[in-house]
C-alpha cells in the first residue's frame, strides 16, 4: 500500500520546509534554529539556489555577507602562569639594489642642412689653479728676526706670508711660548737676543713682541713684587731698557709690537699699563713702537674676536680662547708691521749714483760693458742719447714768471697805511650820493629806486 506525500496547496512539503529554513526560520521540533546547526554566518556554506521547478515562487536571496573576525587588541597585563606571546622579529628590508649610472650618450641636434646630426659638446668645468709654488729663500740678503712669546710667533707666520714672494727676505722665528720680561728663569730675553745675534750677524731687522705673561709677580733676589707696584713697574723698566739697549748697542733697527686686547677684562686693563711702561722705554731708547690696538677692538674700544681683516671682509681673527690669532688675524698683525719694515727698508735703500755721460755711439754701456737685451733702461738711454737735441722755435716770447705766492702780512699786527687801507687795494671812489655812509655807518635803508624790489609805491613807478 503506498502512503500518499501530503500536500500543501498542491506543492510538495519538503519544498516548503526548504523555503522555511533559508528564509531564516526554525524547525518546530526542539525549537532549535536551523542556521545554528551550521555555526556563525561566517562558517556558513554557500548553497546554490534550488531548482526553479521546486521553488517557482521564492525568490533568490544571495549569500550573506563573510567578515573576517575581529582582531583581539594585544594585552597589556598577563597573569604569571600564562605565556606571554614572543613579538615576532620583523623581516630586514631588501636594500634596493643600485645600479651603477650608465654613462649618458652625447646629445646630438640636427644641423640646419638636415644632412647629418651634429654633435652637441659637452662643457667642462675648469680645472682648478695650481698652487703657487714656494719661492726658495737659499741665500736671503735681508734677515727679519722675531723675538718674543706665542703671540710673537703668530707674528712671525704673518710676517712669512708677508714676504713669501720675496726671495731677498727671511723671517726667522725665535719665539718661545710662556715667556716674557717678567720670568727669567724660562727665557732670559737680554742675553738670548744678545747670542743669537753674535752667532747671525745677517740679521738686518729685530722685531720684539712681549707682555702677555708679564701679569705676575717679579723676583728681584730674595723678593717678590707684586705685579703693576710702583716697585714692580721699576723693575720692568729696567728690563725693557736692558733689551732694548741690546739691539740699540748693535746699531740694529728694532720695532716694538704692542701687546693686544684680551677677551679677559681684567687681563686687558693690566696689559694696557704694561703697554705703556714699553712705549715709554721703547721711544726713549729711539726704538719704533707699533701701536696694534686699535686693529682688534670694536667700536667701544672693547676686545672682539671678529673684524674686518686686510680686504675689507669681516673674517674671525681671534681664537677661542681670547688670546692667540687666527690666519687671518695673523696676517692683519703682520700688517702693522709690514709697513714700518718697508718704510726702513725704503730708507736703508743705497742711492743710484747720477749716470755718467752717455756716449752717443751704440755699443758697450754705462759701465763698459755691453749692454743686455732685457737691461731696459739702459737701451733706453742709450736711444735717448742717440737722438739730436730739437732747437726751440723762434719767435716765442717769453712768458713772465708769476709768483707762487704775494706778500705775506701778519693780520694782528698795526696798521701801516693811512686809514687802514689794504696794501695791494685799488683807491676808494668817492660817495657823492652818500649811500655808503647812510647804510654802512648811519644803519639807515636806502632811498627805494623805481622798479626794485624795494619799491613798495602803489601804483608802482
Amino acid at each position: 500500500m503506498t502512503r500518499s506525500r501530503p500536500r500543501r496547496n498542491g506543492r510538495p512539503l519538503s519544498a516548503l520546509l526548504l523555503a522555511t529554513i533559508l528564509a531564516g526560520g526554525s524547525l518546530p521540533l526542539g525549537g532549535t534554529p536551523v542556521h545554528a546547526q551550521w555555526g556563525d554566518s561566517y562558517d556558513a556554506p554557500r548553497r546554490r539556489p534550488r531548482d526553479p521547478y521546486y521553488a517557482r515562487d521564492d525568490a533568490y536571496r544571495p549569500p550573506p555577507r563573510r567578515y573576517a573576525p575581529p582582531q583581539e587588541a594585544p594585552r597589556q597585563f598577563y597573569w604569571p602562569w600564562e605565556d606571554r606571546p614572543q613579538p615576532q622579529a620583523q623581516p630586514p628590508a631588501a636594500e634596493p639594489a643600485y645600479r651603477r649610472p650608465r654613462p649618458r650618450p652625447a646629445e646630438t641636434t640636427r644641423s640646419s642642412e638636415g644632412s647629418r646630426p651634429a654633435v652637441k659638446r659637452q662643457t667642462r668645468s675648469a680645472p682648478a689653479a695650481p698652487p703657487k709654488p714656494a719661492v726658495a729663500k737659499t741665500e736671503p740678503n735681508i734677515q727679519i728676526a722675531v723675538f718674543g712669546d706665542s703671540l710673537a710667533d703668530h707674528l712671525s707666520r704673518g710676517l712669512d706670508d708677508v714676504f713669501e714672494d720675496n726671495a731677498d727676505v727671511a723671517v726667522i722665528d725665535r719665539a718661545k711660548g710662556d715667556s716674557g720680561l717678567v720670568r727669567r728663569d724660562v727665557v732670559d730675553w737680554p742675553k738670548a737676543a744678545e747670542d743669537y745675534l753674535k752667532a747671525s750677524p745677517k740679521v738686518a731687522y729685530a722685531v720684539v713682541m712681549l707682555g702677555a705673561n708679564d701679569r705676575q709677580a717679579i723676583r728681584e733676589g730674595e723678593e717678590s713684587v707684586e705685579p703693576l707696584s710702583e716697585r714692580w713697574r721699576e723693575i720692568y723698566r729696567a728690563r725693557a731698557a736692558a733689551l732694548v739697549n741690546v739691539f740699540r748697542g748693535r746699531k740694529l733697527p728694532l720695532i716694538w709690537v704692542s701687546a693686544p686686547p684680551m677677551r679677559s677684562e681684567s687681563l686687558t686693563r693690566d696689559l694696557a699699563a704694561i703697554n705703556d711702561i714699553v712705549r715709554e722705554v721703547v721711544q726713549r731708547e729711539g726704538g719704533i713702537w707699533v701701536d696694534v690696538w686699535p686693529g682688534f677692538v670694536d667700536d667701544r674700544n672693547r676686545y672682539t674676536a671678529s673684524g674686518p681683516d686686510l680686504e675689507g671682509q669681516t673674517a674671525k681673527l681671534r681664537t677661542s680662547d681670547g688670546v692667540h690669532f687666527t690666519h687671518a688675524g695673523a696676517r692683519k698683525l703682520a700688517h702693522f708691521v709690514d709697513v714700518e719694515l718697508k718704510r726702513l727698508m725704503g730708507n736703508a735703500a743705497p742711492t743710484p749714483e747720477a749716470p755718467a755721460a752717455v756716449s752717443a755711439t751704440p755699443g758697450p754701456a754705462l759701465d763698459g760693458a755691453p749692454a743686455k737685451l732685457d737691461d731696459v733702461a739702459a737701451i733706453d738711454r742709450q736711444i735717448t742719447a742717440m737722438l739730436p737735441s730739437l732747437p726751440e722755435p723762434p719767435g716765442i716770447p717769453a712768458l713772465p714768471v708769476k709768483a707762487a705766492a704775494g706778500p705775506v702780512v701778519p693780520l694782528g699786527r698795526a696798521e701801516i697805511s693811512p686809514g687802514g687801507a689794504l696794501i695791494s687795494g685799488r683807491p676808494q671812489d668817492g660817495d657823492p650820493s652818500g649811500n655808503v655812509d647812510r647804510a654802512l655807518q648811519r644803519g639807515t635803508a636806502p632811498m627805494p629806486q623805481p622798479g626794485r624790489a624795494d619799491d613798495f609805491r602803489w601804483p608802482p613807478g
